[in-house]
């Protein structure tokens, strides 16, 4: 099972399911056509309550990322629409706030740290 849920982090499980689902489409890990474990399955194997992992489902079928069969099961959707710009955003925020964090406790400037990422995305190849 590619989900795992903690019921300390403070963030709801049905929030948590469906961020794991997201990322692991994005990451290819879930491709188009995939099928997914049934609500009851997945309830079962993460030991929380099938509403929970039915209103991820929900979300994610209203998001378009994956599409349910009546009686024939729930699949990744054929045509997932990419992260949005604010996904991905979200998603490197934190890692950013972490680089901001200890480039100051470093005593780095802001244009040192900013450097710092710019060489990396060089030696990436990656061009502005």
């Amino acid at each position: 099972m590619f989900v795992r849920v903690n019921s300390a982090s403070g963030l709801p499980l049905y929030l948590q399911v469906e961020s794991q689902i997201k990322h692991a489409v994005a990451a290819g890990a879930l491709k188009q056509g995939d099928a997914l474990p049934s609500v009851r399955k997945m309830a079962s194997d993460l030991r929380i309550n099938p509403n929970t992992v039915a209103r991820a489902y929900q979300d994610l079928e209203r998001d378009g990322l994956i599409r349910t069969v009546p009686g024939g099961g729930t699949y990744v959707a054929d045509h997932v629409p990419g992260l949005l710009k604010t996904e991905k955003m979200k998603r490197l925020r934190p890692y950013a706030m972490q680089l901001a964090v200890e480039g100051t406790h470093l005593r780095l400037s802001p244009d040192e740290i900013v450097k710092l990422v710019e060489d990396s995305l060089d030696e990436l190849g990656v061009k502005p």
